[in-house]
């Protein structure tokens, strides 16, 4: 079917995507698995704002997000000045500001299935493996991480999910320059707003729902591979 040939721009935007949604889960997934246990297993001053802090890009409209990551991480803002500064390190208006976004959006969709899987692990393993002498990372490291991925899994895979989709936060922080920050849902609303450009969205609407559908059969095929070889453990 020649109508889903993607043309180089096309090709362009769904590998930055790809690029952006990598990097986003690569720079999120990590703190988003440190504050889900923490809301998980520790109560502490303050356990209640930290929990809605974590959910607040949920509720809040994206641009505000975005508009947020601009005043903190542009060039004049107090974060980006001083890391353009000191690292010459620029997020505003480039890719790598794209997955911060992304990141950011994606973060709390991670921290919820990860702690739900936290809470679900059975404290009594935990208590079996420190009567036996095991340091606390030892058991975060052997019993309660693998026991909690599935739910690691599972939030990876949404966090993987809104990053590719990500699109007003990261219109609003890094715009939508070609070959730069036009990732797939930025270059399909390109698209929508050109007179001849609704074979393109259509064509850029197909291929980003194959990609979707491919990383959720991707995932649930894992998750059941995983779930066979902790049932093998259990027997």
């Amino acid at each position: 079917m020649t109508f889903l040939q993607l043309q180089p721009q096309e090709w362009q935007a769904l590998t930055l995507t790809l690029q952006v949604a990598f990097a986003a889960l690569c720079f999120a997934l990590p703190l988003a698995v440190l504050v889900a246990f923490a809301l998980a297993r520790w109560q502490f001053p303050g356990h209640s704002i930290v929990n809605a802090m974590v959910h607040m890009p949920l509720v809040l409209p994206p641009v505000v997000t975005g508009y947020v990551l601009l005043l903190v991480l542009g060039r004049n803002g107090s974060v980006g000045r001083f890391l353009f500064e000191t690292f010459g390190i620029s997020f505003a208006f480039n890719w790598t500001g794209a997955a911060v976004a992304a990141g950011v959006m994606a973060f709390p969709l991670m921290v919820r299935p990860i702690r739900l899987a936290f809470e679900a692990v059975d404290p009594k393993l935990e208590e079996a493996a420190s009567s036996l002498g095991a340091h606390r990372l030892v058991i975060m490291l052997v019993v309660t991480l693998p026991l909690a991925f599935p739910g690691i899994l599972a939030g990876a895979i949404l966090g993987f999910a809104k990053a590719m989709g990500e699109f007003g936060a990261t219109i609003t922080f890094v715009s939508n320059i070609p070959g730069e920050t036009r990732t797939l849902s930025l270059a399909l609303y390109t698209a929508t707003q050109t007179p001849s450009g609704d074979l393109a969205a259509f064509r850029l609407t197909i291929i980003a729902a194959i990609v979707a559908f491919g990383a959720l059969i991707a995932s649930e095929v894992w998750a059941r591979r995983l779930r066979k070889r902790i049932g093998s453990l259990d027997d």
